[in-house]
């Protein structure tokens, strides 16, 4: 069996910790012209479950009362999730990131961006940051494959996010790797080759993706042509479990699949039915 995030939660902080997702009102670089206009083929944000607040600190408590009664006296982590979030001044970034770390009960920063968003000063910064509080960085590789990183208009090449992992890793700074089973024209060999090149490259975890169609995304509009396929539930456990098999002991599986809101969601339907599907995989990954 592979190690879950609540198994390395536990052991790290001696307790249950949830994630709490904070939107910072980050930009993306890939959607303000700096390296694209229309963002990565498949996104909409990305933020559809984090909070909505005046402030880091607003956030945090209006998340921490949905889930207070499923976590009474727990620990949590704030998590910036919606967009890119080391993409903005570094004396913003540190004003944010120390407002969500102050409470008592935050026991670390989880942060999702990209690793071309990660110049000499951001990565100071979560060094500091790391000093106080564990800080996780979470990375969008999602493929290796050449022409995928093309269709998917990802806007980096390969040897950045390699480059990334290493200098975090440098700083001290945890690293997860998203990555997305079924991209299309892809095959398993594929995702697995993905899988590999994120272990080689160093993470200490993997959030496994499965591709869905969102509405308002070009993604979307390649399915309604016809363009694009998405697995099976039977596919997708195939897939996964090919990749999670591959990972060493000390890689810690954050996530075995990627839901959107359902308000949104077009394809694959059967990834609505969360409680069916995470019931399904586990019982594959046994």
């Amino acid at each position: 069996m592979y190690k879950t995030l609540n198994q390395h939660y536990r052991e790290t902080f001696g307790c249950k910790v949830y994630k709490l997702s904070i939107d910072g009102g980050f930009s993306c670089p890939n959607r303000d012209g700096t390296c694209g206009n229309r963002g990565c083929i498949f996104c909409d944000g990305s933020g559809a479950f984090a909070e909505q607040g005046s402030s880091v600190a607003a956030q945090l408590e209006q998340a921490k009362r949905r889930v207070e009664d499923k976590n009474p006296g727990g620990k949590y982590m704030a998590y910036f999730q919606a967009f890119t979030n080391t993409y903005a001044p570094v004396e913003h970034l540190r004003r944010f990131y120390l407002e969500a770390i102050a409470p008592d009960d935050i026991v670390g920063l989880a942060i999702g961006t990209r690793p071309d968003c990660l110049g000499d000063a951001v990565i100071s910064l979560l060094k500091e940051i790391n000093n106080l509080k564990p800080v996780s960085v979470e990375l969008g590789l999602q493929t290796t494959n050449p022409e995928s990183v093309r269709y998917i208009r990802r806007g980096y090449e390969n040897a950045v996010y390699f480059d990334a992992v290493k200098r975090l890793k440098d700083a001290g700074v945890e690293v997860v790797t998203h990555i997305i089973l079924g991209l299309p024209g892809e095959s398993i060999e594929d995702a697995v080759q993905t899988t590999r090149d994120a272990i080689a490259a160093g993470t200490d975890g993997v959030k496994f993706h499965l591709l869905h169609v969102l509405r308002a995304t070009d993604l979307a509009e390649d399915y309604a042509a016809g363009k694009v396929d998405c697995l099976t539930l039977e596919e997708y456990g195939r897939w996964l479990k090919a990749c999670v098999d591959l990972l060493p002991p000390r890689i810690v599986v954050h996530r075995i699949t990627g839901d959107g809101a359902k308000k949104d969601l077009i394809a694959p339907l059967w990834s609505g039915d969360k409680k069916k599907v995470l019931n399904y995989l586990n019982n594959v990954l046994k």
